[in-house]
């Protein structure tokens, strides 16, 4: 799959759910490219839309093109080494929103499933015990759901780790694919009009202060 053929990013306006000096919290739409893509025709994306109203925006972490919900901009660059490292280190708190084909069973669990990317077949990444990265979400059925396509699952997925793609191939490892995905669901899974996966949840210690900060935004599926 190649976003040149299908990219039609969303024309809505900036949803900013925090400003202040060091940072800048967003909503990300579900269709939009976090930073640019190869190629003039993928130069649309949320950081460029950021920067048209704060130029001095710098990224410190990114969501899929098709995965909406809570992102983080650093307005200095202080802010920015501060960020990232807590990314890095894992210290930030992460929560998604997922709608998955199929009834989930048990109603909670935690994969742990190292992924590497699939060369042949890129971006797709894969499961691969021998070279993968190590890998962990936890999950949690918050309801089920009966509708024209079936049975599905309301997910809580709360990732340890933060590798590409890495909810999307854990729910497809547990056989129930998150709803819309384009690289992974397929059938009647695929057959929706976003992917459903939603970053619903970032907690941060603020780069200044150090308070501890909570930022969300509901998903819209």
């Amino acid at each position: 799959m190649t976003l040149s053929n299908d990219y039609n990013p969303p024309n809505v306006p900036l949803e900013i759910l925090h400003d202040d000096a060091e940072i800048l919290v967003v909503n990300k739409p579900a269709g939009l490219l976090s930073v640019p893509g190869r190629g003039e025709h993928l130069a649309d994306c949320l950081i460029a839309r950021i920067q048209a109203v704060f130029p001095q925006a710098l990224l410190v972490h990114r969501l899929d093109r098709d995965t909406s919900g809570v992102m983080v901009f650093a307005l200095t660059a202080h802010a920015q080494r501060h960020l990232s490292m807590q990314f890095e280190k894992r210290t930030t708190k992460k929560a998604y929103v997922a709608r998955v084909q199929g009834r989930v069973e048990p109603r909670a669990g935690t994969i742990d499933l190292p992924l590497i990317v699939d060369w042949p077949n890129r971006p797709r990444q894969m499961v691969c015990h021998d070279t993968g990265k190590p890998a962990i979400t936890d999950w949690k059925v918050i309801r089920y759901n009966d509708g024209p396509e079936g049975e599905t699952s309301r997910m809580r997925l709360t990732p340890q780790t933060g590798r590409s793609h890495q909810l999307r191939v854990h729910m497809l490892s547990l056989g129930h694919p998150i709803l819309g995905d384009p690289l992974y669901a397929t059938g009647a899974a695929l057959d929706h009009p976003r992917m459903m996966l939603h970053s619903e949840e970032l907690r941060i210690k603020h780069p200044d202060s150090g308070e501890s900060l909570k930022f969300r935004a509901k998903a819209d599926f």
